[in-house]
């Protein structure tokens, strides 16, 4: 058997990064959400926030990206297991879809939020 469990920790990271390589590699989505990230970062760096909101920042976006990556490995597993349209697998499938999408959500709270807060940084 070859398992994941109780590597050492540089091994792991391996594992980690090959998972987000292949994130990368295979899905637009997660390519769009990498994408995204570094971009807010960008603006971050430009607009210069305060520490919590970076932190909020980073917390939101990389979430988004987490349960993206997640919802890669749900679908590729559920597509392996029952290549056929199940409605079980449907269910499970679209639940991951809608982890994504309330992550997003909350990322463009915390985007809305930041904007608000920077706007009454300049009028205020």
């Amino acid at each position: 058997m070859n398992s994941h469990k109780n590597q050492n920790l540089l091994r792991r990271f391996g594992f980690a990064l090959a998972g987000l390589m292949h994130g990368l590699r295979a899905e637009r989505s997660v390519r769009f959400e990498a994408v995204v990230f570094v971009l807010v970062l960008a603006v971050l760096a430009a607009l210069r926030p305060g520490p919590l909101w970076w932190a909020a920042a980073a917390l939101a976006s990389s979430g988004v990206l987490a349960a993206e990556l997640l919802n890669t490995a749900i679908e590729a597993l559920a597509d392996h297991l029952s290549p056929a349209l199940h409605p079980q697998i449907r269910i499970v499938k679209d639940c991951a879809a809608a982890a994504v999408f309330v992550s997003v959500v909350g990322a463009l709270v915390v985007g809305a939020a930041l904007a608000v807060h920077l706007l009454h940084r300049l009028h205020g």
